[in-house]
């Protein structure tokens, strides 16, 4: 069983910077993909940006160039950095593992970015 915390969340101004962390408790099996997941309300949840295992990235459209995903090298952390955030970033952020094991999702954390 894994277990995923986010913290890093908060309100920030337009073009501001935010720091988000998911700190995985419990094994994670190679091969695995952990990403960043968000959900603005009245809207279905989205991927934001994805890591692999062997350290592949992929972002969604609007965030690439502003966003990077990472993880630490004991790869039980993943990181989003978000940069120059607009109105439009705001949502609650979701932290997801996929791992043979199964499927896992963090609590959440929100993220609100004032005009």
């Amino acid at each position: 069983q894994v277990q995923l915390v986010e913290s890093g969340g908060g309100l920030v101004q337009f073009g501001g910077s935010l720091r988000l962390s998911c700190a995985a408790s419990g094994r994670i099996y190679s091969p695995y993909y952990m990403a960043w997941y968000r959900q603005a309300p009245g809207k279905e949840r989205e991927l934001v940006a994805g890591i692999t295992n062997g350290g592949l990235t992929n972002y969604r459209d609007s965030v690439k160039g502003r966003f990077t995903i990472s993880t630490d090298s004991a790869k039980n952390t993943v990181f989003l950095q978000m940069e120059s955030l607009k109105v439009e970033d705001t949502a609650v952020y979701y932290c997801n593992v996929r791992q043979p094991a199964g499927v896992f999702w963090g609590q959440g954390t929100q993220v609100t970015v004032s005009s």
